[in-house]
């Protein structure tokens, strides 16, 4: 029996809650989670949750699935990050002039751009093989033979280009659209606009190294000035998934339902105290979801549910792919749960080839190429390829001239960093397969032929999951702040389906 108004106080202590509580937080959770359900379950339309610039910003954000400016040709993004520089003249675009003029002196024509003048060689040739694959005709080198087998399902950027020679800035810029810090990733704009539709899951997951975080560590996936509840969500691939997210000893089922019931009804009178306190917000949703994942996320972590032809596809149990593998075959369960954004990072930067060329290409290869391809076929066996935007690439690439310690031997001459050109690959949801879009210069240096800024990348990608960059914002200070601000982004059309 509900009591009547005349036994309710109008002041709630701690005792009157615990006496009272009882008679409506059952409801009132239930009510909430039901609700939270059929929204994502499209029961109840998505429309009763619009975008976040809707008006503008909004107050009490939620990661419930949103409507889009236009139709999307993605659902999902899964991002291989490849931090350090990959060298887009050793694995995709082979210089013909690297090889004649080999050991020639370049350096005035591109001396603005070398961080280390005094280990600067001539004209370094490639020590990898290429051949064209596929109908396409792609070039790939024989440092990822696993992709030269799938390339007919790619198209490439080979005129991408940043704006700073340091890994650090380069990173910020290619995961927020700017090169300092404290902007929101890509991954963070993405959820913000559109939600997520598994709301047991973060909606963006990040699958870092368990040898170590890669540079610029987790600012990689920061939220910036967006809400909390946007950040990445670190997941470990061994061990506890998310770390205390499981109690030490365990209540009973009835017992643990009652508890969150009660702590929701008391976060909830604390928070109406507190308005507009988006950590506070983002604290309380937190806990909410941790409740949530502790089951859902031991079951899409469990990769062992696996087939053994799929494991060994993407080369779980041997090395050097095990850790990768595995991280990539859950990033795939993620996805097929629900899960908006994932990106997979590699330790330190082991793309940085500053000496021994082919040994460290090789060594970096040789840990993410067969997973790598292994995601791009079970995602199109599954028939998940058209709607789950697959990215590949790192925040630059390399210059064509010998990085040497030994100025006699180029047998162990790296490269240094090169950031006027370099390449990087999608397939998947919108994109046209077999595509080659772009040129860096004769010799590799800077982006010559139809150049891709960042921000037009950016802009792309946001087009593909069904958001207009120029729609996308969030107000600070008096400013629509976006992540392709202060440019004049294009959609890179020539690369779409």
């Amino acid at each position: 029996m509900i009591p009547s108004q005349n036994v309710i106080q109008k002041t709630i202590d701690r005792r009157n809650f615990f006496q009272s509580a009882a008679y409506g937080i059952s409801g009132a959770a239930l009510a909430q989670l039901a609700c939270d359900e059929l929204r994502a379950e499209g029961k109840i339309p998505i429309a009763d949750n619009p975008l976040p610039p809707s008006g503008g910003s909004r107050l009490g954000f939620d990661t419930l699935p949103r409507g889009t400016h236009h139709p999307a040709k993605a659902k999902a993004v899964i991002q291989f990050f490849m931090n350090g520089g990959p060298s887009q003249m050793d694995l995709f675009e082979p210089k013909e002039l690297l090889d004649k003029r080999h050991g020639e002196d370049y350096f005035n024509e591109i001396a603005e751009d070398i961080s280390s003048p005094q280990q600067a060689g001539g004209l370094l040739r490639s020590p990898f093989k290429f051949k064209q694959h596929g109908e396409s005709g792609a070039w790939v080198s024989d440092a990822l033979p696993n992709l030269a087998r799938v390339v007919d399902n790619v198209s490439f950027i080979k005129s991408m280009f940043n704006n700073h020679p340091n890994h650090e800035p380069a990173l910020f810029k290619i995961q927020s659209g700017r090169l300092l810090p404290g902007r929101p990733a890509i991954g963070s704009w993405v959820t913000y606009g559109l939600g997520s539709v598994n709301q047991n899951l973060p909606a963006y997951i990040v699958l870092d190294d368990p040898k170590g975080l890669p540079v610029n560590t987790v600012q990689n996936w920061q939220n910036g000035y967006l809400p909390p509840i946007y950040q990445g969500t670190r997941v470990r691939s061994q061990g506890a998934p998310i770390l205390n997210l499981n109690a030490e000893n365990a209540d009973p089922s009835n017992i643990t339902e009652l508890q969150r019931k009660l702590l929701k009804k008391i976060d909830s009178i604390h928070q109406k105290k507190r308005p507009n306190q988006l950590q506070l917000d983002a604290r309380i949703k937190s806990y909410e979801l941790a409740a949530r994942m502790q089951v859902e996320a031991t079951d899409v972590l469990d990769i062992t549910q696996e087939t053994q032809a799929t494991l060994d596809k993407y080369g779980v149990g041997k090395e050097p792919t095990d850790s990768y593998a595995r991280r990539a075959l859950m990033a795939r369960r993620m996805i097929e749960r629900g899960v908006r954004y994932v990106q997979i990072f590699m330790n330190g930067q082991p793309w940085d080839s500053h000496n021994n060329l082919e040994n460290s290409i090789r060594g970096a290869a040789g840990r993410t190429d067969q997973p790598v391809a292994a995601l791009i076929e079970d995602l199109k066996d599954r028939d998940m390829l058209d709607e789950v935007l697959v990215v590949w690439g790192g925040e630059f690439g390399r210059l064509p001239i010998a990085q040497m310690r030994d100025k006699k031997n180029y047998s162990s001459a790296g490269r240094d960093h090169g950031p006027r050109g370099f390449t990087l690959w999608m397939a998947g949801g919108g994109i046209r397969p077999g595509v080659s879009y772009g040129a860096t210069d004769e010799v590799g240096y800077a982006a010559q032929e139809n150049p891709v800024s960042i921000a037009d990348w950016h802009a792309t990608i946001l087009h593909l999951l069904g958001l207009n960059h120029e729609e996308l914002f969030f107000e600070r200070n008096g400013l629509k702040e976006k992540l392709t601000d202060t440019f004049k982004p294009r959609i890179v059309k020539e690369i779409l389906a």
